[in-house]
């Protein structure tokens, strides 16, 4: 599994949002082997004009690895239930993140259903906090640096990333969900004919 190199984050989040989709996303398990899948479904949050992103505010403790390299995690808690996974994006001192929200298992899956037990397929990760409960990703894994060819998890470079966007696409844009605020700006990205997406609107 290759790595997406840190320099493909080095960009707005509202670009790299919609070019994550097709690649994948993978969790080193602990016999070596890689679970996940493709990315079907993600969210960009800004830096400016943007009140729904967590830097809106400014550094706190729960925030601060969106300040920090491109291509490093971003995992918080919400509601204090379940946890989201993002990849930071922009260069060091700029707060910008995406959030993966859906992904579609394509490996090892007897890993996501032991985490997921009793749903099917379509829902392992159809949901933010669905595929870090499939993942096994919680606030460990937040700041890691996620283009390191060793680390726990990965956003690797899908080599028939063409072919799914050809077969699932088009990429779609349209406004974010689950939010109250900015809920107009059109940065809520997905492979529109995938069935592993989190919601239709």
């Amino acid at each position: 599994m290759k790595p997406l190199h840190a320099s493909f984050f080095d960009a707005s989040a509202a670009v790299v949002a919609p070019a994550l989709l097709g690649h994948l996303l993978l969790r080193r398990e602990d016999d070596g082997s890689f679970s996940g899948g493709v990315i079907v479904e993600t969210e960009a949050y800004l830096a400016h004009g943007d009140p729904a992103c967590h830097a809106a505010r400014g550094r706190t403790e729960r925030n601060r690895s969106m300040w920090g390299h491109p291509g490093r995690a971003y995992v918080y808690l919400i509601y204090g239930i379940h946890h989201c996974f993002n990849v930071v994006c922009q260069p060091d001192g700029i707060a910008e993140a995406v959030l993966v929200r859906a992904v579609e298992a394509t490996t090892g899956h007897h890993h996501l259903r032991r985490r997921r037990a009793g749903v099917s397929d379509r829902e392992l990760m159809n949901g933010p906090g669905k595929l870090c409960i499939a993942l096994g990703i919680d606030r460990i894994f937040d700041g890691l640096q996620l283009d390191h060819p060793g680390s726990a998890a990965l956003v690797a470079s899908n080599p028939d990333r063409e072919g799914v966007v050809q077969r699932t696409g088009p990429i779609t844009a349209s406004q974010r969900i689950g939010i109250t605020k900015a809920i107009v700006l059109p940065l809520r990205f997905t492979l529109a004919n995938s069935a592993f997406i989190s919601r239709r609107i």
